[in-house]
């Protein structure tokens, strides 16, 4: 899940406990959101400048209309914790393991589904 870091920051989310993930308008977007459950996690992408894996975050609620819009949804999200260290945009798409992923193959998606396999990559290479 992608956010501007100048509009909400990983930051932000540490600081208020949890957050209503909204004012997605894409279609794509919208689905993938629907498809949460609570307890899944996910990666929180600062895009703009940084374009980096920031940290983890946890669906606390599913899916249910947007307060700013009802004809979208929103999921309830709360941090998890910090990557030890941010994992960049240029390093995802230099690891020949994420080449299908979602965050390179539809790059303007807010909200993109991460497989298992990729969840995992990129926590490996926070650690390195």
């Amino acid at each position: 899940m992608k956010s501007e870091p100048s509009s909400y920051s990983w930051q932000d989310l540490v600081r208020d406990g949890s957050t209503e993930w909204d004012g997605v308008r894409n279609n794509a977007a919208r689905l993938n959101l629907k498809k949460m459950r609570a307890g899944d996690e996910g990666f929180f992408y600062h895009s703009m400048d940084e374009r980096a894996v920031i940290g983890i975050m946890k669906v606390v609620r599913e899916a249910a209309p947007d307060p700013k819009d009802a004809d979208w949804v929103s999921v309830k999200v709360e941090p998890v914790r910090m990557l030890e260290r941010p994992v960049t945009l240029k390093e995802i798409k230099a690891e020949p393991k994420l080449a299908a992923m979602e965050l390179i193959r539809q790059s303007r998606l807010s909200v993109a589904p991460v497989r298992e396999s990729e969840f995992t990559r990129i926590l490996e290479m926070a650690k390195a």
